[in-house]
């Protein structure tokens, strides 16, 4: 069985080093940093999974995640983000960012070691579909990999989170058809999360930017949904 690499960023040393003994319990490899900007000195695409604390010093969880989701290597890391900040704008920050799992403070070491497995697992199992051949859906100049989680305009690479390539990928599969913010939703996001018909919108326009002339495609159907027309 492989071992998975986790990255612990809090600036909580005491809670760190509870979270990296439990976790290594379980069989985990776990490394820790005390800061974002200490983080970003590793290499941060060997790890498995992130467990990012919101409010550190000057670079915050979320604006780490931000950069993370910048870079092709890092963008597809699943993330939770452990925090005391619960509001429901939190939270929506946290998942319009990409986030996997928002846990608040103060948690219980089983909740967190049950998400982490619950995470995990998920991204095990797209690292099953992966294995499959290579599979690619495109449009004019806009390609995507779905073997290996790859967005290419005119042939370069670009950045994209999960539920941002999750999207495209069921507009280009389905060309044409609208798509409601509940169904997409329900295929996006699945029913492991709470989210709000606001955050399909905010992703909708963050896509629309990085295809850049085909964000012009992705049509808003006013009381229905959205599309992609060709």
């Amino acid at each position: 069985m492989s071992t998975y690499r986790i990255l612990v960023v809090d600036d909580e040393e005491d809670l760190c080093e509870i979270l990296q003994f439990n976790l290594e319990t379980e069989g985990y490899e776990v490394d820790v940093a005390y800061s974002a900007e200490e983080a970003l000195k590793k290499d941060i695409s060997v790890y498995n999974l992130l467990l990012l604390d919101v409010m550190m010093g000057e670079m915050s969880g979320f604006k780490l995640a931000r950069r993370l989701n910048e870079d092709a290597k890092t963008a597809s890391i699943p993330v939770i983000f452990l925090t005391a900040k619960d509001s429901e704008t939190d939270r929506l920050t946290g998942f319009n960012i990409g986030a996997d799992d928002y846990i608040s403070k103060p948690f219980s070491i089983r909740e967190v070691i049950a998400r982490v497995k619950a995470v995990i697992r998920r991204a095990d199992n797209n690292k099953k579909v992966e294995a499959a051949p290579v599979q690619k859906l495109s449009y004019e100049m806009l390609e995507m990999d779905i073997s290996n989680k790859k967005v290419l305009l005119e042939g370069v690479e670009i950045p994209f989170t999960k539920k941002e390539f999750e999207i495209l990928k069921l507009f280009l599969e389905n060309k044409n058809r609208v798509f409601s913010r509940d169904e997409m939703l329900t295929r996006v996001w699945t029913d492991e999360v709470i989210v709000l018909d606001r955050t399909i919108d905010v992703n909708i326009t963050r896509l629309r930017k990085k295809i850049g002339p085909y964000g012009k495609n992705i049509v808003t159907r006013l009381g229905y949904g959205y599309c992609f027309e060709e």
